[in-house]
């Protein structure tokens, strides 16, 4: 019989998280511009503090991330840090729900598309984890602010990258 429990493991735990980045861009003022969904990935080391028998915990990673395409690609470094609540349900298998801020900072500029080199977004996340190992998880990242304007259009227009990220992780 399974008991919801919070989850047991060890404090800190280092790994690596890589997955795909499927973003869409929000344009400002009702421009119509290209809506496409475009695909990047990400992938990087990330590390994981979990209080034993409580399940709150937080995680961070560094992760060299690409999104958006031709124009507008995004590339930069990431830094999500979310907290993170996981229930075990048995000692193979547990369910997580994680929340936090995402920096990113773009390597990248253009003369026509300029690039916020400094951006935030808030990380909602949910995901399992898999032989006290692996997780695979679903996050969405809600911008708080442009990450680019288009110059190209005569008036500059601000846009949002909307992004899902589906990742895989191994913590050793």
């Amino acid at each position: 019989m399974f008991m919801a429990m919070p989850a047991q493991a060890q404090l800190l735990k280092w790994g690596v998280k890589g997955g795909v980045n499927m973003t869409k861009i929000d344009w400002d003022g009702g421009y119509k511009g290209n809506k496409d969904n475009s695909t990047g990935f990400f992938i990087g080391p990330m590390a994981e503090f979990t209080i034993p028998i409580v399940g709150l915990g937080v995680d961070g990673a560094l992760l060299f991330s690409q999104r958006g395409k031709d124009e507008v690609k995004q590339t930069g470094l990431e830094v999500p840090v979310n907290l993170k609540y996981t229930i075990g349900l048995g000692s193979l298998l547990g369910i997580y729900v994680a929340a936090g801020p995402d920096f990113f900072f773009d390597f990248k500029k253009k003369d026509y598309v300029d690039r916020k080199k400094a951006q935030v977004a808030l990380n909602l996340g949910a995901g399992v984890k898999l032989l006290k190992h692996l997780q695979v998880g679903v996050t969405y990242q809600l911008p708080m602010g442009d990450s680019f304007t288009w110059k190209n259009a005569g008036d500059a227009i601000g846009a949002k990258n909307k992004t899902w990220q589906v990742s895989a992780a191994y913590l050793f």
